[in-house]
């Protein structure tokens, strides 16, 4: 093999080595539906589950939510996050107290902690197996 013939076949095997490493973290990125490319930058801080500490989240990921126990001040509002392909709600399941709406995959939305201190049980209406409570203090 000629030095000019065998300086263009290393060159090619390392254009393909460079394009191969170029597509792994794109085909690995999960989608392109990540949520802080689409969420609001209140949403963007740390799931907490003390209103003591900050902005508040839930997250909705694996088809249940986190912190599924929430403690809250009254009227304080609260972002949730959805990193789940499908849409999901984050309903009050006794009376009226809350309800997001469907927030599909990749979003988030707000909603505002019941202004009565107490207990609330809430629920996704798609996913009835999605449970948590949020105590209002």
């Amino acid at each position: 093999m000629s030095p000019s013939s065998h300086r263009r076949r290393t060159a090619s095997l390392l254009l393909a080595a460079a394009a191969t490493l170029l597509l792994v973290p794109a085909c690995s990125s999960g989608g392109g539906n990540s949520p802080s490319a689409t969420s609001s930058p209140a949403s963007s801080s740390a799931a907490s589950p003390s209103a003591s500490t900050g902005a508040v989240r839930i997250t909705m990921k694996n088809f249940a939510f986190n912190p599924s126990t929430l403690t809250v001040k009254a009227g304080e509002k609260i972002t949730v996050v959805n990193e789940d392909s499908a849409a999901h709600t984050v309903t009050a399941t006794e009376g009226k107290a809350f309800d997001t709406g469907s927030i599909p995959g990749g979003k988030s939305g707000t909603f505002t902690a019941p202004s009565k201190a107490g207990s609330y049980p809430f629920a996704c209406t798609f996913h009835p197996n999605m449970k948590g409570t949020l105590t209002v203090r």
